[in-house]
């Protein structure tokens, strides 16, 4: 018997060893004012860019490891950073984007990220979700550079994404021929940085 709680307390002590060494998930909260998400879109001629503000979210972690999360941004945000703010063409482009023609974001106000999950690379994170917006979700994956400490996760990644599997076909020449030098291109890319705090 004597030996028998000796294996018992053994047994106890190691899982206890090992609970303490595993990794705790925990709930990290959005910081809006220290996230940034900058947009950059080509054209034949050029290119276009700017910012759209997050409006709220979390992510779970796992010691460097994101196993959920959700991101939603503010689509009437939409700002263009390439135009002088004073130039009557920033707001006739800026119109634009928030019209049907782009993201109609008076019917479609927010885009949200649905985190999944998350697995560790070479180069940080492999995450693996799905993205809405237009009122359509596709699943994207894309790698992401991470840091956790002092409170804060940090996650940066440049997103490259295929407007058309959203529908948004405006300007593509994959649909509308005889475009010329106001074509523009497939894919837009979201450059982020987002910081998330307990």
């Amino acid at each position: 018997m004597k030996t028998f709680m000796t294996m018992v307390l053994a047994l106890s002590t190691t899982l206890s060893a090992f609970a303490a060494d595993k990794p705790m998930a925990a709930t990290y909260k959005l910081d809006n004012a220290a996230t940034s998400v900058k947009w950059i879109g080509k054209k034949i001629m050029g290119e276009h860019s700017g910012n759209v503000t997050t409006k709220e979210g979390f992510l779970t972690v796992n010691g460097d490891v994101i196993t959920a999360g959700e991101i939603t941004v503010d689509m009437n945000t939409i700002t263009c950073s390439d135009i002088p703010a004073n130039d009557e063409y920033n707001a006739k482009l800026v119109g634009h984007l928030k019209s049907p023609d782009f993201f109609n974001v008076e019917k479609y106000p927010t885009a949200k990220l649905v985190i999944k999950s998350s697995e560790k690379t070479k180069k940080g994170l492999k995450v693996k979700g799905d993205l809405t917006f237009l009122g359509k979700t596709n699943p994207i994956e894309f790698e992401a550079a991470v840091t956790n400490a002092k409170g804060a996760f940090t996650a940066k990644s440049d997103v490259v994404l295929d407007r058309t599997k959203w529908d948004l076909k405006y300007g593509s020449e994959d649909f509308f021929k005889g475009l010329g030098d106001k074509a523009i291109k497939n894919e837009f890319t979201l450059s982020v940085n987002i910081t998330a705090k307990k």
